[in-house]
């Protein structure tokens, strides 16, 4: 294949994903280490993607529907019950994580005045708390990726899987009788190496991410412990977490 014809269909590539491992790019078209850093040199040249560590992120236009500040806005009653319920979970004292959303931020917005460390990867997490005199909060760092306000990487999932948690609470795009899945694979490893880390995990999402695969696998169900939803969640997706022991708490 030459070069103009293989940048073209790496373009389309990284319009249908916003991250794209770069050992994955080179075994699918079959071209040298050396010739896809080339090829993604001109495309970032180009202002298609930015070449970070492992891959590439595309810069072109998508759905808005993914970015935080379009997400925090959607079911926001829900979230808000979600949070504060999720929030009832956590005792003083514990080492929480919580994950990237804006179902995370409504939990932590209840926990603002309680003696506990949490481990974050998000920066609107970590905003809510900026005021707080109980609250130990740690970062994980990482490469700042500004659509969904969190960090990722290699360094974030170095420090996650350096820690240990009494509680993880995260949101996630979908959860199907397959796992929990997520569109995004940039984040997939860190969430992966959250739930690695926590003694109970937590899934915080309203009804509307139920029956969805989305694009990433990130765990089976068997990894969860608990999912916090809203009332309107239909009962077969209620049965259907109870066949796999979680225990389903409604707000």
């Amino acid at each position: 294949m030459r070069q103009a014809e293989r940048i073209l269909k790496v373009q389309e590539v990284f319009a249908r994903q916003e991250f794209v491992d770069f050992e994955q790019l080179c075994k699918v078209f079959g071209a040298s280490k050396s010739s896809m850093r080339r090829d993604l040199l001109e495309l970032e040249q180009k202002g298609v993607v930015r070449r970070v560590h492992g891959g590439a992120i595309s810069l072109q236009v998508r759905d808005e529907g993914v970015d935080f500040g379009r997400l925090s806005g959607s079911s926001q009653d829900e979230k808000c019950r979600i949070g504060k319920l999720a929030a009832s979970l956590v005792k003083d004292g514990q080492t929480i994580i919580l994950g990237g959303g804006s179902t995370a931020v409504e939990v932590a917005k209840n926990l603002v005045s309680r003696p506990v460390q949490v481990i974050t990867n998000s920066i609107p997490v970590v905003q809510v708390f900026w005021d707080s005199r109980q609250v130990e909060v740690t970062l994980t760092g990482g490469y700042f990726y500004p659509r969904l306000g969190v960090q990722l990487g290699p360094f974030c999932e170095k420090m996650l899987n350096s820690v240990s948690a009494d509680l993880l609470i995260m949101g996630i795009r979908g959860i199907s009788a397959a796992g929990i899945s997520d569109y995004n694979t940039l984040i997939v490893e860190s969430l992966r190496s959250m739930i690695k880390v926590a003694r109970k995990v937590v899934i915080v999402a309203d009804h509307s991410k139920f029956g969805i695969d989305s694009m990433v696998h990130v765990a089976p169900l068997t990894d969860v412990d608990q999912i916090v939803s809203d009332t309107a969640l239909e009962p077969q997706f209620q049965q259907m977490l109870k066949e796999n022991e979680i225990e389903v708490l409604l707000a």
